[in-house]
């Protein structure tokens, strides 16, 4: 079944408003994973205006489940992810003052730097995902660095899905076959919610984690956060 791993920026967000510790981000991750989570991902980014570098190191030592770790290799990211030794790197090209993640690697443009970074991140035993487009350059391109899995950018489908679905999702299937056909894993996330994912994971072959955040927090807003996760568990089992 396709793993869930949901992403706590969200929750640092609001705890980071008030500046104390309310939420806890050390403890809603521990509370999602009671509550079904397969993994936890943070996005630290170098203003650290959500997920705090010291949050990372303090997740380390309570995670019970798959830690993803999120973000541009910029020196002060690469130095940390290989003191962590998270289960997973996912290889981001955020601009410093993005708001969120908003492209995928140009894996040809990239490709020198991006051998150098994942050789380094595997040979301290962390798995490797590159953020990417659904276009077929591009995912070889990622074949080329040597990168264990790459990570679909599903906004496109998001904002396609609700006009024509199939439309949307085309695009994101014919990548996923192509990069197992290459010997890629595949991911996914950005911007799928309860209203999309289930047609997204049935559409998509061997795909093998979500990340969710945005949205699974919004809709714990309503719903509470353990029946979120469970309602994002039996979509993907559906």
């Amino acid at each position: 079944m396709t793993k869930l791993s949901v992403n706590i920026n969200k929750m640092a967000t609001l705890r980071n408003a008030r500046g104390g510790n309310v939420p806890d981000v050390i403890a809603v991750a521990r509370d999602l994973e009671d509550f079904g989570a397969d993994g936890i991902t943070v996005h630290p980014r170098p203003d650290e205006r959500h997920i705090r570098y010291a949050d990372v190191y303090a997740l380390k030592e309570v995670l019970k489940t798959e830690f993803n770790i999120e973000g541009n290799p910029n020196p002060r990211f690469t130095q940390m992810v290989l003191e962590v030794r998270p289960a997973q790197v996912t290889l981001v090209p955020d601009a410093v003052d993005a708001i969120t993640s908003n492209a995928g690697w140009d894996t040809k443009k990239h490709l020198s730097f991006l051998k150098e970074k994942i050789s380094e991140f595997k040979a301290r035993g962390i798995r490797t995902s590159i953020f990417v487009d659904p276009v077929p350059a591009m995912v070889e391109g990622a074949a080329e660095t040597g990168t264990d899995r790459i990570e679909l950018y599903t906004e496109m489908y998001a904002s396609v899905y609700e006009k024509d679905p199939a439309r949307a999702i085309k695009p994101y299937a014919e990548a996923a076959e192509l990069a197992h056909s290459l010997g890629l894993g595949i991911n996914a996330g950005h911007d799928l919610s309860l209203d999309n994912i289930g047609y997204f994971s049935k559409g998509i072959p061997h795909l093998l984690e979500v990340s969710i955040g945005h949205a699974l927090i919004c809709e714990a807003i309503y719903l509470g956060l353990e029946n979120v996760v469970n309602m994002y568990k039996h979509r993907l089992r559906s």
